[in-house]
């Protein structure tokens, strides 16, 4: 399975669509980028793809209205996320981008947070 990485300028996009809020945390994740609040994933960076996680009413406009992509390795894309379309990559268009990402954050900040992972012993 080919794990795509992301370039510096992807990267850079990524973190300008994603909300201004401090209960956003960006972090590293395979060579790309994850959005996380309160623990869960709302959006992620796959190469230059930005994936977000919707309501199912919300993924089926976004889904039936634009041209959306897979958003992982094509072998195993991630459930649940949807790519958000490679053209908006191609003409910049950030704006449509942040209000789907924004939608993503306020979706996922409505679930329950995340539990920690219980640490592993030490042997």
């Amino acid at each position: 399975m080919e794990m795509a990485k992301a370039s510096d300028e992807a990267k850079k996009r990524f973190r300008s669509v994603v909300p201004d809020n401090p209960e956003v945390v960006v972090k590293p994740m395979f060579g790309n980028l994850g959005a996380f609040v309160n623990g869960n994933m709302f959006a992620g960076l796959f190469g230059s793809t930005i994936g977000v996680k919707l309501s199912d009413a919300d993924r089926q406009v976004l889904e039936s209205t634009e041209q959306t992509v897979p958003f992982g390795p094509a072998e195993r894309p991630m459930g649940g996320y949807t790519g958000l379309p490679e053209v908006w990559n191609a003409d910049g268009d950030d704006a449509r981008a942040s209000a789907w990402v924004e939608k993503s954050f306020e979706y996922v900040a409505g679930l329950p947070p995340k539990a920690p992972k219980a640490a592993k012993p030490r042997t």
